[in-house]
């Protein structure tokens, strides 16, 4: 089970609590905040690359392939027109002498990345209010 709390540090400040951990957003100074944090959404696209990113290194892990040199970057404009951003191009670099027979298998491995299967396949979602404390 997935179970994040969200507190309000300051300002424009977001900070999400799970497991231990603490991630810890804000907006940009153009905005209202600090600068001093990446925006919520910058996350998001953060959570897909990561995701691409532990898939094929894995992938090279787990056939003893050089992991040198291997790279993920994501890039994306907003749509003018739809005030969303697309497309988004992920690119992976393989490592320096990384044997041909795998580049579609490394391809392949990429998009089974569980993020972009949620994109891809939305969750349901519920949102509520529940009552102020007393």
């Amino acid at each position: 089970m997935k179970d994040i709390t969200v507190s309000f540090p300051g300002g424009k400040k977001v900070a999400a609590h799970f497991n231990g951990h603490t991630v810890q957003t804000d907006q940009p100074a153009a905005e209202g905040g600090e600068g001093s944090a990446p925006e919520p959404f910058d996350l998001f696209f953060v959570s897909m690359a990561t995701c691409v990113g532990i898939y094929v290194l894995d992938f090279c892990q787990s056939r003893k392939l050089p992991t040198d040199g291997l790279g993920v970057r994501l890039r994306s404009d907003k749509h003018p027109e739809k005030k969303l951003y697309t497309p988004i191009e992920i690119v992976i670099t393989p490592p320096a002498g990384f044997p041909d027979k795998y580049r579609n298998a490394l391809l392949n491995t990429a998009h089974l990345c569980t993020v972009k299967k949620h994109i891809l396949t939305p969750p349901e979602f519920h949102i509520t209010l529940a009552n102020p404390p007393a």
